[in-house]
């Protein structure tokens, strides 16, 4: 993956900025880690260029895009829009658009404060969490929570960031999101 991938990082609330200076960078780090692990783990070959955004905006945002795409009227800590349809190659020389990753401030930052992990390690984890949803990792059964976790934590671990997941419940989601 590296070289021949592209993350792009649009940040439109500029609190990130303010409270976590390095978001921009940290999320283009994650999404990357993200992208060689995850791809390497799945079996995902891409040998073409390929490219994700990451977008860090606020909660207002968050909750737009998850009312318009998810049916789903509240904001969320962090969504994945996947735009890549495995059986769809893309023209010759175009890139794989592998979708987009949006992390809202607010919620991100309410639950870093509540679990006591620092911003940039929170921000650095829903990256890794968003990406790996692209590339087409769930956590809607135990056994696929425990995959895309063990996964998660790995990724995380060669960044340097704790286990995000000891002393916490693993997150099973509960019913799938609404198209």
């Amino acid at each position: 993956m590296g070289p021949n991938s592209t993350v792009s990082v649009l940040l439109t609330c500029p609190r990130w900025a303010v409270v976590c200076p390095a978001a921009e960078n940290l999320a283009r780090e994650a999404a990357q880690c993200a992208l060689i692990d995850g791809s390497a783990a799945s079996g995902f070959a891409w040998q073409g260029r390929l490219e994700l955004g990451v977008m860090l905006t606020d909660a207002a945002e968050q909750q737009r895009l998850n009312h318009d795409y998810r049916g789903c009227d509240a904001p969320t800590n962090v969504l994945a829009f996947p735009a890549w349809d495995p059986q769809v190659r893309p023209a010759p020389g175009a890139p794989l658009l592998l979708g987009d990753v949006v992390l809202a401030f607010e919620p991100v930052a309410c639950e870093a404060r509540e679990e006591h992990k620092p911003l940039a390690d929170h921000l650095r984890h829903l990256v890794v969490h968003g990406v790996l949803h692209l590339l087409g990792y769930d956590h809607l059964s135990e056994r696929e929570a425990a995959e895309m976790e063990a996964l998660e934590t790995s990724i995380l671990a060669k960044m340097g960031v704790p286990d995000p997941y000891r002393d916490t419940m693993s997150f099973i989601e509960s019913e799938p999101a609404k198209p």
